[in-house]
Parts: structure tokens; sequence; C-alpha cells
């Protein structure tokens, strides 16, 4: 491989019109001196995505357009990998502003430790209040759990890759993504690499601008679906279970019981046990308590104003528990059919 191989960019794009034109523009801006393309495999999207795409295409013949009917993920990438044609593969999102030097650090690390896929921090930001404070949950170890991705960790091997960048050869050893796994297909992925005996690396250096959702009710769509497809990875590899993922579903038993008791106490007879008031009043603790550590979370969050503070305390339960909510149905009954409707317009 030369010293700066070509870099072929793929990017799933759906209803993105507010964010693409940005993002494209973080792309093709990168500081390196190697040949660049990028491939934008277009969804059925109801916004003016496709018409902003057009657009930029028609601007810069650096930039190939695909269609996508289906507008999945792992279709997507699939299909923009196999209309590209360099040596090195960038996974970006249309969600997402890449820095400079992005490309040129991933590439000296991919080639430095050996590695077939290369990821880095998601540095979530926001334009909005609301954004801004989701994007504070983001970079909470309490609000994802604190994966390396999410909140930082040393350099090294990694289970997994934020987007990732790749080395060609790797999909014709070991596959293209999985197009059953609408969502955690780079997960899988990974894991196949891992298992070919190759080299998965984080790198903290790579930071990436990220935006998330911009409102609680795709948040909320947005973690259903995330929390069920990480029940499917579960249920179908024994490596893709973990203690850490059973604790939202314990914490999700735990405020539904209290809810439920308090809702339930003014109708039961004063006549029971003391075991049975003890156990009542454990049960309606847990939602007051759970609720008073999201508001302690989001207080000592990197939330800027104390407004944002409060919005990232409010994004910390539409996290945990519709993800909860998705875990226990993935791993019961899998996530087939289980979409984002978040990202449906």
């Amino acid at each position: 491989m030369t010293e700066n191989p070509g870099v072929s960019y793929v990017m799933p794009v759906l209803n993105e019109a507010g964010y693409l034109e940005d993002a494209v523009t973080s792309i093709l801006a990168q500081e390196y001196q190697g040949d660049k393309e990028l491939v934008l495999a277009l969804g059925p999207s109801t916004d003016d995505t496709n018409r902003v795409a057009e657009r930029l295409a028609k601007s810069d013949s650096r930039i190939k357009l695909v269609e996508n009917p289906l507008g999945r993920t792992p279709i997507a990438l699939n299909l923009a990998i196999r209309a590209s044609s360099h040596p090195i593969i960038i996974r970006v999102d249309a969600h997402s502003e890449i820095p400079s030097r992005y490309t040129q650090r991933g590439i000296e690390t991919l080639l430095r430790v050996g590695a077939h896929d290369v990821g880095g921090l998601m540095d979530a930001k926001g334009r909005t209040p609301i954004q801004r404070g989701i994007a504070a949950a983001y970079h909470s170890k309490f609000g994802f759990g604190g994966p390396a991705y999410h909140s930082g960790a040393p350099e090294g091997p990694a289970e997994s890759a934020y987007l990732g960048i790749f080395r060609r050869e790797v999909f014709d050893e070991v596959g293209y993504f999985n197009e059953e796994m609408w969502r955690a297909q780079d997960w899988e992925l990974c894991m196949r690499i891992r298992q070919a005996g190759h080299k998965v690396w984080f790198d903290p250096e790579l930071k990436v601008g990220y935006y998330p959702r911009d409102n609680f009710r795709p948040l909320v769509s947005q973690s259903f679906a995330s929390g069920t497809w990480r029940g499917e990875i579960a249920r179908r590899f024994p490596e893709g279970k973990s203690l850490r993922h059973d604790l939202p579903p314990i914490l999700l038993v735990g405020v539904t019981m209290g809810v439920a008791c308090t809702a339930a106490k003014p109708f039961m007879k004063k006549s029971h046990s003391k075991w049975t008031t003890i156990a009542m009043s454990l049960c309606q603790a847990a939602p007051v308590v759970y609720s008073g550590v999201c508001l302690a979370a989001g207080l000592t969050s990197k939330a800027s104003s104390f407004k944002e503070k409060l919005l990232t305390a409010l994004a910390f339960p539409m996290i945990h528990l519709p993800w909860a909510a998705g875990y226990i149905k993935g791993r019961v009954v899998g996530a087939s059919g289980t979409l984002d409707k978040g990202r449906v317009k």
C-alpha cells in the first residue's frame, strides 16, 4: 500500500437535508494528499435530501450517487462500497462532520498498528438547547455506560469501532455488512474481523463531530431500536452478551414496579403485612432514586448552561428506559422488522 492510498468515503443518506451539505463539505475539505471520492447511497427520503445530493454531485466530480430504494443502512453501505474504487474505505455519516486531519491520522494509525478497522470518538454536539442537552448525555458515562467511542479510553484494541476506517481487502475476506442487521451491523462486522485474526483499533485522536437527534421523541425511537438490535446481538452471539447490557432492563423493571406500587397503594387494604409494606416502600423508592441520580448526572454533565443541564437530566431516561425495553424485546423475540422511526419523516 502506498504512503497516501486512495480513499473512498461511503455514506448512507436518508432524510438529511439539514445536515448533508455540511457533512459533505467536511469530507471534501480533508487535508490528505491521496485521491478521494465520496459515494452517497440515497434512501427514499421525504425531504429535500436527494435534491441537495444531486446539486452537490453536479458541483464536484468526486461525488458519486447510488440508489438505495429500501433505505436500510447496511444495504446502503454495501452498495456504496461496491460502487467505490479505492483501497481505503472510510464510513462517514450525514449527521457528522470530520475534522480536517481525520483521514490522514486514521490511515497513519491503520498502517502503524497493522489494523484492519480503526475508529475514534463520537464528539456529540448540538445546534439547539435540546440537541446540546442530548449531546451532553452522549458524553456522560451515566448516559451510555462508558463505551470508548462515547466517553474516551486509551488507544488500543477495541470490540467495535465508531464509523470505521477499513482496508478494502477485509470485505473480500470476511464479507460485507450483514444486511439482516438493520442496526448494530458495525459490531457484527467487527466481530467477524476479530474472529479472522485482525485488529479492530480505537484511536482517541480521531474525533468526529456528531449531531444526535434534536428532540426527545426521535431520541426515544432511536434508543428503542438500538436496544432491540443490541438484544438481537446478545441473542445471536455469545460474545455479544455483557453484564452492563443487563443493567438497564433491571432498572426498567425497578422503575416500573415503583410506579405500579405507587398507583396501587391507595387501593390496598390496610391489613397487609409488615414485609409487604417494606417491599412496597422499596419499590416506590426506585423511580425517586433514579430521578435523583438523573438530575445529579445532568447537573454535573458537560452541558454549558443550567437549562441545558436540566435537558440532559431529561435525556437520560429517554435513552435508558426505551433502550431497556428494546433490549428485552430483542433478547426474547429478536429484532426483525424493528426500525428507527425517528429518522423516517
